[in-house]
């Protein structure tokens, strides 16, 4: 049995996979990973299935061991290096027994997933391995990785084969900071002078910031936007308007009902892009119509799908 030994965890390291779809009616968020197309690309690159469970870094990575070798895929720069070696970022690359991966500071990007051939195996919770904090379900005993922990790794039929994502896909992938979004079923209970102020402002991303939701600063927009109204379900991406005026991005662990005005919505093609936000950044929000939001996703979705995306 190949495993995974944490010699140190970073900040924040979780086991995530896509996430659980369906649950919303009973209070569970999907969770799963904050960037799920780097999920996706970076188990690609080891020839796993693109829903495989992988490890999601925050911000600062952690230290791993692989006694018995592995073949992983790094897919942001938290300067890598194995056995005191730089390792390749999005490039699928072979681990002999006892080396040790250790990443650092995130020098791009809030999020690295460690993707290993063979996926992280844990036990399911709701049909995910994904981990759910606020619950403390799912991933390895509902919790961030320890010092310490041992996490087993599935098997894999198929030959190590080096592969590496394309510079003009990862152009394409590249994180925006313009956000792009439709409008949110509230919106009309918005002033027009609130709805482009919400579009001129340039917000940052507040500390505050997790899982849970992205909380942005900036100027607050006009008294009337700022009124509760009986609770509802909401939307991974929905943008609630606070009593401050402020917004708040719900984000993968988001609770599943709310009653704060939602002015708009991120598009799907952009949620990825979320899940790279550091506090400090500094974004925007883009109006984009239904039928462009469909478009950008079924492009999104055909490029990852393309025989082209891999050299």
């Amino acid at each position: 049995m190949s495993v995974l030994e944490v010699r140190a965890p970073g900040l924040l390291t979780t086991v995530q996979d896509l996430g659980r779809e369906g649950f919303g009616t009973l209070g569970v968020s999907p969770s799963g990973a904050a960037d799920p197309v780097a999920l996706r690309l970076g188990n690609r690159l080891v020839g796993n299935a693109e829903g495989a469970a992988g490890l999601e870094m925050t911000l600062l990575g952690g230290t791993f061991v692989f006694p018995e070798g592995a073949t992983i895929a790094l897919t942001a720069d938290f300067g890598a290096s194995l056995d005191g070696l730089a390792v390749p970022l999005w490039t699928s690359v072979a681990v002999s027994g006892g080396q040790e991966l250790r990443t650092g500071a995130t020098r791009s990007g809030a999020r690295c997933y460690l993707c290993v051939r063979g996926g992280i195996e844990v036990k399911p919770f709701l049909g995910s391995a994904s981990t759910h904090l606020l619950s403390g379900l799912g991933g390895h005993q509902g919790r961030a990785l320890r010092k310490g922990d041992v996490l087993k790794i599935g098997t894999a039929a198929n030959p190590f084969r080096k592969r590496t994502v394309t510079a003009k896909a990862l152009q394409r992938f590249r994180p925006r900071k313009a956000l792009r979004v439709t409008p949110g079923p509230q919106q009309e209970l918005f002033t027009d002078l609130a709805r482009q102020m919400f579009h001129d402002i340039t917000y940052r991303v507040a500390e505050e910031s997790n899982r849970m939701g992205l909380r942005l600063e900036g100027p607050s927009l006009p008294a009337s936007a700022h009124a509760e109204m009986i609770t509802e379900g909401v939307s991974l991406g929905a943008v609630q308007i606070t009593p401050t005026g402020l917004p708040i991005i719900l984000f993968v662990e988001q609770q599943t009902t709310g009653g704060y005005a939602k002015i708009a919505n991120v598009i799907s093609a952009d949620l990825s892009s979320l899940g790279q936000l550091r506090p400090r950044d500094e974004i925007r929000f883009e109006a984009v119509d239904w039928e462009t939001a469909r478009r950008l996703l079924i492009e999104q979705e055909a490029l990852l799908a393309s025989e082209g995306l891999l050299a």
